[in-house]
């Protein structure tokens, strides 16, 4: 059996390797190892290392790494930090593979540990472009240091191929966060509104602004811009914290100050979990933000997602999407647009560039099959014809 070692940071990140875990942990070849880090473990965002033992998984291995700060300096000592706890990890689990997902400095740190160790690594979610955040560079640094990707949609698989990978090793499986909506039960509005300890009317809004980390981001300039526009309009808003970037806690402060203004028609929650996220999104009216699943997730459940300044620019887009700058009147137009009733049924028929769900099953079975046919990890760099 081959030792497969999945690394989590954060709840996000999880949602979209759930499926991944679940189908190493029943494999015939592989055995599941489990390494949870950042966010997980820090009570300030939930403590959502609960939440996997929950799911039935065995956490092999902690690896505690983020600083009481959220400076640039802090953020950058946590993933020195992090390497030495996953190099202790790497040490201990011995696993043939690592398995990372997407572009966070969790998973950089994980991976230099790794490719010193000469761990093999298997990338999700590479080839993507997210020019408003220093995770873009993350992303492609993730990819020259792994030995299989797996991609989200055909453009990333060409990209990847681009960067000097070798398209023997590069497969397009589609976006991992839409297997959870196939796989999880749903809960009704009535549980979810229990949940959420707020009712969600007539219109409500599921919003998450993560700070931009482009080096002339001003975040919490943005954050009010957005905080006005939600406060002049009468929908219910039920937010989401921000992740463990850099300026977060002063986001997370201006997004409980409003909720404290705006008693009765908001809430916010550190995490929802997975379950309740994706619920909560199949009951509210559109999502706002800047987040990844606003273009992932939201369109699988046909909702409008307003999508704030420049985080995700350069990802592929549902035309359920509106873009707009982080200026409130255009964050209020835009709103009004996706809760506009012809707007919502214009975009029921629509098609998510990111597939239809499976990407955890294929992938499971091509790492088996990779097993199987003992392929060699050795790399060579790819030139295109």
């Amino acid at each position: 059996m081959k030792r497969v070692c999945v690394v989590t940071g954060s709840r996000a990140e999880y949602g979209l390797l759930r499926w991944v875990m679940e189908g190493f942990k029943n494999s015939d070849v592989c055995t599941l190892q489990t390494v949870v880090t950042g966010m997980h473990l820090s009570p300030e965002f939930g403590s959502t290392w609960r939440e996997i033992e929950a799911d039935s998984f065995s956490i092999d291995w902690k690896v505690e790494m983020l600083l009481g700060s959220d400076s640039a300096s802090a953020v950058t000592k946590s993933m020195g930090i992090a390497m030495i706890g996953f190099a202790d990890a790497f040490s201990h689990l011995k696993p043939d593979l690592l398995v990372i997902l997407g572009d966070r400095f969790e998973m950089l740190a994980a991976a230099s540990a790794a490719l010193i160790a000469g761990i093999p690594i298997a990338h999700l979610h590479g080839g993507e472009l997210t020019e408003g955040a220093y995770d873009d560079a993350i992303r492609h640094s993730l990819t020259k240091m792994s030995h299989l990707h797996f991609t989200a949609a055909s453009e990333y698989r060409d990209r990847v191929i681009q960067l000097g990978e070798d398209p023997a090793r590069v497969w397009d499986v589609g976006g991992f966060g839409l297997d959870s909506i196939t796989n999880v039960k749903l809960l009704s509005r009535a549980e979810v509104e229990d949940n959420l300890k707020i009712s969600l009317s007539d219109k409500s809004l599921l919003v998450t602004f993560h700070p931009e980390t482009r080096p002339d981001a001003v975040p919490e300039k943005q954050l009010e811009e957005l905080l006005h526009a939600l406060g002049q309009s009468s929908a219910v808003v039920v937010f989401t914290m921000p992740n463990a970037d850099n300026k977060n806690r002063m986001l997370r402060t201006m997004i409980e100050e409003f909720v404290q203004q705006h008693s009765g028609r908001a809430v916010v929650h550190a995490s929802l979990g997975q379950q309740l996220y994706l619920s909560t999104l199949a009951e509210v009216d559109a999502v706002v933000g800047n987040s990844s699943s606003g273009l992932i997730e939201a369109p699988a459940f046909s909702k409008g997602t307003v999508n704030i300044g420049r985080r995700q620019d350069g990802r592929l887009r549902a035309k359920s999407v509106v873009d707009c700058e982080a200026r409130r009147s255009d964050i209020a137009e835009a709103i009004e647009k996706v809760l506009d009733p012809r707007f919502q049924i214009e975009i029921t028929s629509q098609q998510n560039p990111y597939g239809t769900g499976g990407a955890s099953v294929k992938t499971v079975s091509i790492i088996e099959n990779w097993f199987r046919e003992k392929v060699s990890m050795s790399k060579k760099f790819y030139d295109l014809p």
